[in-house]
C-alpha cells in the first residue's frame, strides 16, 4: 500500500481548499460541518449538474436514450479513474450493500466454506455474508485489538486455514477510522486463494488506494459519504478475471449482450455483457449518477492524496489537546493506518457531545465515542474550537 504524501506545502493546500469551501459549501460559514462518514455535503457544482439534468427530464423529449447512456459511461470512467481500475471492471449501483451482496451470492462458495469478518465490522459488510447460511457457509468474526481495531496478525494467521475462502473488510471502519493495510491482507489472500471483498464507502474520496498495485476481487462503494454524490450513486468494482467467470445471481435486463439496441429488444441473447454491466440492476438513477461525476471529478482535481495531506493538518489540534490530557483520541494516528476519522472519548461523551451541538458542530456518537470526520472544506480554525469545545476550554 503507497502511504499518501504531501504534494503541496501546507500553506498552498489551505489556500486551495479556502477557495474550494467559499465556491463549493458557501453554508460552512454558519455551520461546522464533522459528519462526512455519515453524509457528504453536495457540492454546489454537482446540484447545478443535477438541477440541470432535472430541467431536462420535465420534458424527456430533452433527455435521448444516447444521452442517457453518455451518462452511466461517464459514471463508470468516473469511478475507474478513481481507483486506478479499467472501465470495463466498474458496475454502477445504488449502495454498497449491493456490491457486498452480488460478491456474496456470485462468489463460488459452497457449504463448509468459512468467510472471515472483523468482529464489529459496519452491517452493510454483515448481513449479506450471514444470508449464506441456507448454503452452508459459517461466518466467522475475528477478534479485534485491545483498541478495538481489525485484528490483522489474527487475520493473516487465519488466512492460512484452508476452509477460509473470503475475507471481508472495510477499507475504514467507521466506528473509529482504522485503515486496513490491503496491501499485506491481500497479498496474503492472493497466497492463500482466499478472495478479497472490500467494503470502500469510509474510505474512498479521503485515502487514495489504486487497485492497480492492490489485489481487490470485488470492491463496493456508495458515493453519498466522502465521495460527496447523491444518494444512490455508487458503484461495485470486480476484478478482471474473475469479472468473466462470475455470474450475478440477480439481473437487470440490460446485464445481457445485445440490450443496447432499443430496435431489437426482442431477440433474446442469453449471454451476459463481458464487462460491468453484467452486474448492474436498471433502470439506474440517471440524475444521481450524473452528480457522482461531477464530484468525483472535483475531488480528482483536487488530488485524493492531497486531501488526506489536509485532513491529517486539520487533526492537529485535536492531537495537541489529546496530548495534554483533555480527552482521548481513540482513532489510529501513524500513517499505516489512519485517515480522516478521528474519534474522541471525553470522560464524559454525551455531554461533550451536546455541547458540540449546541456550537452548531454536527458529528456523530458511534460506539461511545465523538466521531469527528473533516473533509476538503474544513478548516484548522474550525478544529481549533471543536477542541476547545471538547477540552473544556471554549465558552
Amino acid at each position: 500500500m503507497i502511504e499518501p504524501t504531501l504534494t503541496a506545502p501546507s500553506d498552498t493546500l489551505r489556500e486551495r481548499f479556502r477557495k474550494l469551501r467559499e465556491k463549493e459549501f458557501p453554508w460552512t460559514a454558519e455551520t461546522t460541518y464533522l459528519n462526512n462518514a455519515s453524509i457528504g455535503p453536495i457540492p454546489e457544482r454537482t446540484r447545478r449538474r443535477i438541477d440541470a439534468f432535472t430541467a431536462k427530464r420535465t420534458a424527456p423529449y430533452l433527455l435521448p436514450d444516447g444521452d442517457l447512456q453518455q451518462i452511466l459511461r461517464d459514471a463508470r470512467a468516473a469511478a475507474a479513474r478513481l481507483l486506478g481500475a479499467h472501465t470495463s471492471e466498474i458496475g454502477l449501483a445504488t449502495n454498497t450493500s449491493y456490491g457486498i451482496t452480488l460478491a456474496a451470492r456470485a462468489l463460488p462458495l459452497r457449504m463448509g466454506d468459512v468467510v472471515l469478518v472483523p468482529d464489529r465490522e459496519f452491517p452493510a459488510n454483515v448481513y449479506p455474508w450471514l444470508m449464506l447460511r441456507d448454503k452452508g457457509v459459517h461466518v466467522e468474526f475475528a477478534p479485534n485489538t485491545a483498541e478495538g481495531w481489525p485484528d490483522e496478525e489474527f487475520l493473516l494467521e487465519r488466512l492460512e486455514d484452508p476452509r477460509v475462502r473470503v475475507l471481508a473488510i472495510s477499507f475504514v471502519q467507521f466506528s473509529n477510522g482504522y485503515r486496513a493495510d490491503l496491501g499485506r491482507l491481500s497479498e496474503a489472500c492472493r497466497e492463500h486463494d482466499v478472495f478479497l471483498v472490500v467494503d470502500a464507502i469510509q474510505g474512498l474520496g479521503q485515502v487514495p488506494l489504486d487497485v492497480r498495485k492492490v489485489r481487490i476481487d470485488v470492491l463496493a462503494c456508495g458515493g453519498q459519504k466522502w465521495l460527496l454524490s447523491p444518494w444512490g450513486a455508487g458503484f461495485v468494482y470486480v476484478r478482471q478475471d474473475l469479472l468473466e467467470v462470475i455470474e450475478p445471481v440477480v439481473c437487470g435486463w440490460m446485464a445481457f449482450q445485445g440490450t443496447d439496441d432499443f430496435t431489437r429488444l426482442t431477440d433474446y441473447n442469453p449471454d451476459f455483457h463481458l464487462d460491468g454491466r453484467r452486474l448492474e440492476m436498471v433502470t439506474l438513477p440517471f440524475q444521481d449518477m450524473a452528480g457522482m461525476i461531477e464530484s468525483l471529478t472535483m475531488l480528482m482535481e483536487l488530488g485524493v492524496e492531497d486531501i488526506t495531506a489536509y485532513t491529517r493538518m486539520l487533526r492537529e489540534p485535536l492531537v495537541r489537546c489529546a496530548e495534554l490530557g483533555e480527552f482521548t483520541i481513540t482513532s489510529p494516528l501513524s500513517p499505516e493506518h489512519d485517515s480522516a476519522i478521528v474519534c474522541v472519548a471525553p470522560k464524559e461523551p454525551a455531554e461533550a457531545f451536546h455541547h458540540l451541538k449546541r456550537a452548531n458542530v454536527v458529528c456523530s456518537m458511534r460506539e461511545g465515542a465523538i466521531r469527528l470526520s473533516p473533509h476538503c472544506y474544513n478548516t484548522v480554525r474550525e478544529m481549533e474550537r471543536v477542541a476547545a469545545i471538547l477540552g473544556g476550554h471554549a465558552p
